[in-house]
């Protein structure tokens, strides 16, 4: 009982809550020579309590990194000076200076932007050009990163500015394939591609490593009917989904991933599949309104989870559990039956 209050009250400890501008401020001016990780949250927001306990975790990982929480509404002068416009926002400080910043509730981006700034340590200023190409390298892979890549605000389910909005309404009704950067998750690219491209404004278009422009531009293209030569086309949904059926000859269609089901019936099969033993892939309908919407009607299928192996439908969360309590599902799983 002793240790379990002792981990509780170590826990609360590794991240110190700030209440006033004054406290932040002097936060800053101590914290030089370490890592500052600023969570910007909302007691109201169930995901910014959830990044808490994420937090809470990081700060007993990394005991060299300061970790702080900050009610974004109850301190406001520092939530206007950082631009804070929505809940859970993370900032990264470094030297007193912000070096990074992630908009939303990622736990895994930001365990990995912890990761990342902790093993970089505080670079001396004559690394300077190192860092600048270093970026340079990285802002060149993503430009590179697909056929045709968007860099916007938020994601094509869930834009969060105008202009990104219109540029993916635009896209989809092209039928053009893309892929998306959101630029709110991290902050070194969301300045650093301002340069590299000497454009000063998002979203932005690149198709083949190219800047092709922003919302203005694409508009203009497809107003001289340029943009269809220019984009890649989407393959059409049928084909699509043949592939991505026969991605993995087991392959489940499920409301989140291997990793966290988002429903129970989701949950439920992975359970089922995961004693089996078999090697099997996911894919995220949440992820893909189209790919949700057009598999039922491909598979005539109206539910998920929807299993298939070698590109064909084995069926829902009850026929799963009927193939096992039957000791049919293992021999379906690797092909045999």
């Amino acid at each position: 009982m002793a240790a379990g209050a002792a981990e509780a009250a170590e826990a609360a400890v590794a991240v110190v809550e700030v209440v006033s501008a004054q406290q932040f401020e002097e936060l800053l001016r101590l914290k030089t020579k370490s890592l500052l990780v600023v969570h910007f949250w909302a007691p109201w927001a169930p995901q910014c309590v959830q990044m808490n306990d994420v937090m809470a975790e990081l700060a007993k990982e990394h005991p060299h990194v300061s970790f702080v929480k900050l009610e974004a509404e109850a301190v406001p002068e520092v939530s206007e000076k950082y631009e804070i416009s929505s809940v859970p926002t993370f900032l990264f400080f470094k030297n007193s200076q912000k070096v990074d910043r992630l908009d939303g509730a990622h736990a895994p981006e930001l365990t990995k932007k912890v990761q990342r700034h902790v093993s970089s340590g505080a670079f001396p200023p004559s690394t300077n050009e190192h860092l600048k190409e270093d970026l340079n390298l990285r802002l060149k892979k993503l430009t590179h990163a697909a056929p045709c890549m968007l860099f916007m605000k938020g994601t094509p389910q869930e834009p969060r500015c105008g202009f990104s909005k219109q540029m993916v309404e635009i896209l989809h009704k092209h039928n053009i394939q893309f892929s998306s950067f959101d630029i709110f998750s991290d902050e070194e690219v969301r300045q650093g591609l301002k340069t590299y491209s000497n454009w000063p404004t998002y979203p932005q278009l690149y198709v083949s490593g190219e800047l092709i422009g922003g919302l203005d531009i694409i508009k203009e293209l497809e107003a001289s009917e340029e943009l269809d030569t220019i984009c890649p086309k989407a393959p059409k949904l049928e084909e699509r989904l043949k592939v991505l059926t026969n991605k993995a000859s087991v392959m489940l269609f499920m409301k989140g991933n291997k990793q966290e089901a988002k429903c129970g019936f989701s949950k439920q099969i992975l359970e089922i599949l995961n004693s089996t033993g078999v090697e099997y892939e996911t894919f995220d309908i949440l992820e893909d309104e189209e790919v949700r919407q057009g598999l039922k009607t491909f598979s005539n299928w109206p539910t998920y989870p929807q299993l298939y192996v070698r590109g064909d439908l084995v069926g829902g969360l009850d026929i799963v559990k009927e193939l096992k309590d039957n000791g049919e599902l293992l021999p379906i799983l690797k092909g045999e039956n």
